[in-house]
């Protein structure tokens, strides 16, 4: 019986820092790569990216923005399984340095050495519709 609500698994999000981002690329083959997601996962479902504008991800997100993040966590107790995560969303491009301070953090400039003055820099907003979840005990889904 599927019992994690919307907040549960917004948490378990947020403690995993990579994910994998899921795009759609040329004569509609899928595109997968690693994203830090800097445990920024609000309560909605959202998910936050920093990127530079010419990595390729972008044009494949302003073409398509149905895309899929995928998270692993970590095993529980006693050795017990991970619980594994797939949200399906909805991708938006952000480029207002409002929003890139309001989610910035000193961490990411190992990634972008200017902060958010680094030019050609975005950010990825992907918002959830659908998290589908799997931990060993339970499976289920949360539509947000």
């Amino acid at each position: 019986m599927a019992t994690m609500t919307l907040s549960d698994l917004s948490k378990k999000m947020a403690d995993i820092d990579f994910c994998m981002l899921v795009t759609q690329g040329r004569e509609a083959a899928l595109t997968s790569r690693p994203m830090s997601n800097n445990g920024d996962v609000e309560y909605d479902g959202d998910s936050w990216f920093f990127a530079y504008e010419d990595s390729a991800k972008i044009p494949q997100i302003e073409a398509n923005p149905d895309v899929t993040l995928t998270f692993a966590g970590a095993g529980g107790l006693l050795g017990g399984p991970g619980i594994f995560l797939s949200a399906e969303g909805t991708a938006e491009i952000i480029r207002d340095k409002a929003a890139f301070e309001e989610h910035w953090y000193s961490d990411l400039e190992r990634w972008f050495p200017d902060g958010t003055d680094t030019p050609g820099m975005v950010m990825i907003k992907v918002h959830a519709g659908r998290i589908r979840y799997w931990d060993g005990e339970e499976e289920g889904s949360v539509t947000v």
